[in-house]
């Protein structure tokens, strides 16, 4: 690792302030200081020379499965390596590994794969583990084996966040099923996440949820009890509820364009988190694939079980930053904030989500289209474009 690196004559874009073209300098992982000009020298030096590109917050995604053949569920040291690997190119920096509705078996070996885990210099992050599912609504299953569908248990999540050295941060929930509030208050008293999910709850019964200490909702419209006019449901609460931060699969087939466009207007970019939601398929050629032991046919950039249910997605961060753009017209400062500041701000990191000295040196360059060029994973490159020279 290069204890040093300067970064000169870029666009630099934060969630909170002005963009502007300035330098930063990074010593050991850390930005040391950000300014319009910075007189130093360093190991590495990289210069836009005039490319006019941009330089934004690593992206920090929450919910993740998997990618490039790799799942959080296979347990094994390999697949967190391939998957943390994989994730640079797409201009994500750190991120949740993911499971899903299984045994208590499967689910106790990936959470303990996951506590071993840490990733290499040039690596994205894993801040930790997203439980989806066992504790959701059989009526809105989706991808979630039904047999492996349980009730909120105290005593099983105590073994399992001992299991995961205290790693899980963001749990998914159905609120309405047996023991669901009561999971949820025991969550926030510890400082795990609440996430409305997979919930078939009716809109007076999220309130609840939310007074209980939800404050998060795992993949907005999908697979939740939907708007009506005379039952919002669980998608009409999670837009009025002010403290409820909401999750976007913005690929175009999880939601319509014009939905995401309803969802930035009613929360603002101030409480939404971009996801993929992927799968093992993401980057792989179409073809049949593995999801917790169900067949997932991947084409057409949709990845469906054999009855046509979604079954996650194959989408980049790069291409929900581009999706995102075009439906809704967002500031660059506004992704920004749906891309990372929030998803820091959601978990409690410090280090994260923002371009400011003190922060971890996690950096994304991309272009005036919003192609990623460059991630840069705690000071260290860990993705660049192969046409791209830099001195």
């Amino acid at each position: 690792m290069s204890n040093t690196m300067m970064i000169s004559n870029f666009t630099i874009a934060d969630s909170t302030k002005d963009s502007f073209v300035g330098d930063i300098y990074i010593e050991n992982g850390k930005i040391k200081e950000v300014a319009a000009s910075i007189e130093t020298m360093a190991d590495i030096q990289i210069n836009d020379d005039g490319r006019k590109w941009i330089i934004v917050p690593g992206y920090i995604d929450v919910h993740i499965h998997g990618a490039s053949g790799f799942d959080t569920m296979d347990a094994t040291p390999e697949a967190l390596n391939g998957l943390a690997s994989a994730l640079p190119c797409e201009g994500t920096t750190s991120f949740l590994a993911t499971t899903m509705t299984q045994s208590n078996n499967a689910i106790s070996k990936a959470l303990i794969n996951a506590s071993l885990f840490q990733a290499e210099d040039n690596q994205a992050e894993m801040l930790g583990v997203h439980l989806e599912g066992p504790f959701i609504s059989p009526d809105r299953a989706g991808a979630q084996p039904l047999e492996h569908i349980v009730k909120p248990s105290s005593s099983l999540f105590k073994e399992w966040q001992k299991l995961s050295g205290n790693r899980i941060k963001l749990v998914t929930i159905a609120p309405e099923i047996e023991d669901g509030l009561a999971f949820i208050v025991e969550l926030n008293e510890t400082g795990v996440i609440a996430s409305i999910g997979h919930s078939d709850a009716s809109a007076e019964f999220i309130t609840k949820a939310v007074e209980a200490g939800a404050r998060h909702v795992t993949h907005l419209y999908n697979q939740m009890s939907p708007f009506h006019h005379r039952e919002p449901g669980v998608v009409g609460a999670s837009l009025l509820e002010d403290d409820l931060t909401v999750e976007l699969i913005a690929d175009y087939i999880h939601s319509h364009p014009k939905a995401l466009d309803f969802a930035f207007r009613q929360k603002t970019a101030q409480r939404i988190i971009l996801i993929t939601d992927a799968m093992r398929a993401k980057g792989l050629q179409p073809g049949i694939y593995d999801l917790g032991g169900q067949n997932v046919l991947v084409s057409n950039n949709e990845a469906r079980l054999g009855d046509g249910t979604l079954a996650g997605s194959v989408l980049t961060m790069e291409i929900a930053t581009k999706n995102m753009k075009f439906a809704t017209g967002c500031t660059l400062s506004e992704m920004v904030a749906m891309t990372s500041t929030n998803a820091a701000k959601q978990l409690g990191l410090s280090n994260k989500g923002r371009i400011e000295p003190g922060k971890d040196a996690d950096l994304t360059i991309i272009d005036e289209n919003w192609n990623v060029q460059m991630t840069i994973c705690r000071g260290n490159i860990a993705y660049t474009r192969e046409e791209i020279v830099w001195k």
